[in-house]
């Protein structure tokens, strides 16, 4: 069932608050912090949530926040989550909301995902209060930190944010670049890859480049081990099944004359399929130690594991592609988005039903993500904030029978 007076009135609401969330997206923008060291981004969307009159928790799992919107009516409970947290990077985009703190940069997007939900915030709860909406149960809102590094949602799920009362559907969003303007990608299944990670120190026996055969040269096993590992997809993982390893890290050497006895990789593996994670790590130490004993070399290896994948639920995507082509100039085509990326809010979804959609904010000749000229144009702000509204208020009217 749905409320056409109500559902009406959300573009008008979204197009009388834009100009608010727009000066918070650019407040925002001004003082990014890295993960866990959100303070002044925390305490500034705590007085975003005061001046809307919406009752919230701070200071959880380090600088996190979780508001909530209850109609005092029975009914499930939606989060809506939006990430806080900034990158060490030098912003080099003109813009006049540029960086006031050197060395970092909102070059991912999440001071528009926070500025997104304040103005989400504002309406729903705007439109709890009338009793003849429609609108039953309550909305969390999760302001999340550490998304980047090392990973906040985990934390908060386990400082208990997804209880008392008991949370029923998750929704989140991403600005992403790569998408037009105009569009919103929300595709049932998994979206986001599960991200892991390795550190491995190669030790040989290091010498006098002249006298090679008295060594074991740290930098050429560590060379092999690198075009070994990269096998393991080419030739373990099921060609059909998505799959990369990335070494991002290669460290040896202090003299064009030293044969190395030690050398340092790092890298990532990622993949959607919960079957192949389970792989990447013996077969990670299989490969490794075998090149490595055929070389004469050790290793010590640190496998991390990180997000899991992001993986939407159909009937609650389906509604959220509903609210999509119900929003004022917002296209949802039948091509889905998916990346290789992480994301954290996997958690969210690992424990309720629920949706991560993208926002197209690309135009021609814009920055990608974590470039120290990203930026978003503030008009497509609206679109996120008139999805989550819609989304939320279907969730909260129509009840459907998601399951996880």
């Amino acid at each position: 069932m749905q409320h056409p007076v109500h559902e009406s009135t959300i573009a008008a609401q979204t197009a009388a608050i834009l100009p608010q969330v727009i000066s918070w997206r650019h407040d925002l923008h001004r003082i990014p912090e890295p993960g866990q060291a959100e303070e002044k981004t925390a305490r500034y969307v705590s007085a975003c949530l005061e001046s809307l009159g919406i009752t919230h928790s701070t200071g959880i799992a380090g600088h996190g926040i979780c508001g909530i919107i209850d109609t005092g009516r029975p009914g499930p409970t939606v989060l809506l989550r939006a990430d806080m947290d900034a990158l060490p990077v030098t912003e080099l985009a003109d813009v006049p909301f540029r960086s006031a703190h050197d060395g970092f940069m909102h070059a991912c997007g999440h001071d528009c995902h926070m500025a997104m939900l304040l103005g989400a915030a504002g309406i729903l709860r705007h439109l709890a209060d009338e009793p003849h909406s429609g609108m039953c149960g309550a909305v969390k809102l999760i302001f999340q930190p550490a998304e980047e590094y090392p990973g906040g949602a985990k934390p908060m799920i386990e400082a208990g944010v997804m209880q008392n009362p008991a949370v029923d559907y998750c929704l989140g969003a991403h600005v992403w670049p790569t998408l037009p303007e105009g569009t919103v990608s929300a595709c049932s299944g998994p979206v986001m890859a599960a991200m892991d990670r390795f550190d491995i120190t190669i030790r040989g026996r290091g010498g006098h480049a002249a006298k090679p055969h008295h060594c074991v040269d740290a930098l050429e096993t560590a060379t092999q081990v690198v075009s070994a590992m990269q096998r393991i997809i080419s030739r373990k993982v099921d060609p059909l099944k998505p799959a990369l390893l990335t070494v991002g890290q290669f460290n040896a050497g202090t003299a064009f004359n030293v044969i190395p006895g030690e050398a340092f990789i790092s890298g990532t593996l990622r993949t959607f399929d919960a079957d192949i994670r389970k792989q990447w790590e013996p077969l990670l130490r299989q490969v490794t130690q075998g090149v490595c004993s055929s070389m004469g070399a050790t290793a010590d290896i640190l496998f991390s594991p990180g997000y899991p994948a992001v993986v939407n639920n159909a009937t609650v995507t389906d509604i959220v592609r509903q609210a999509a082509a119900h929003t004022d100039g917002v296209t949802c085509p039948d091509r889905h988005e998916q990346s290789m990326g992480g994301e954290d809010m996997a958690y969210f979804l690992q424990r309720a039903p629920g949706c991560f959609f993208f926002i197209g904010s690309g135009f021609e000749g814009c920055a990608p993500a974590h470039n120290a000229h990203f930026q978003v144009h503030d008009h497509i702000l609206a679109h996120g904030i008139e999805i989550f509204c819609r989304a939320t208020l279907r969730l909260l009217q129509d009840k459907p029978a998601a399951t996880a």
